[in-house]
């Protein structure tokens, strides 16, 4: 046998046929699951229900100013007064939220000046609504940390 057709041989086998079909397979079924839950509106289950009959325990209005270069960020109370001021090095999960919400707005064409609202559930949950446009965030997805920022907010 010769080293060119050794190597061909060598290469054919690199990765086995079987794992490339179980591969393929595996993306066809993930792409036929997603197809399905969408073509038959199937709701999103990972989503925790919470709207304002769970109980809620506190919450504020609150607008969010940020800086997009610097990470720093402010959030304001309903009536403009300061409640919290980050520096850019403090402020930047906050400034992401700002990102993210300014980003949605705009998609939809809505005011970006409007205030959100930040509740507390009695389960201890901490969100996000922004009743403009439906958009919301369960800020315990983003880690215990990020979520104590907003926390001390409503305190």
């Amino acid at each position: 046998m010769t080293p060119e057709n050794r190597l061909r041989a060598r290469d054919r086998e690199m990765v086995p046929t079987v794992l490339l079909r179980a591969l393929a397979t595996l993306v066809v079924c993930a792409l036929f699951i997603v197809g399905y839950a969408r073509l038959t509106d199937r709701p999103l289950e990972a989503m925790p229900v919470l709207d304002e009959t769970s109980g809620v325990a506190a919450q504020r209005s609150i607008f969010i100013d940020a800086d997009g270069t610097t990470g720093a960020a402010r959030v304001l109370g309903a009536d403009g007064t300061v409640i919290a001021s980050f520096d850019a090095e403090t402020g930047g999960f906050v400034a992401g939220v700002h990102r993210a919400l300014t980003f949605e707005r705009t998609r939809r064409g809505a005011d970006v000046t409007r205030p959100v609202r930040l509740i507390r559930f009695d389960s201890g949950q901490l969100s996000l609504r922004d009743d403009t446009t439906g958009w919301r965030a369960e800020l315990i997805g983003f880690g215990a940390d990020n979520a104590a920022v907003f926390a001390r907010l409503l305190d």
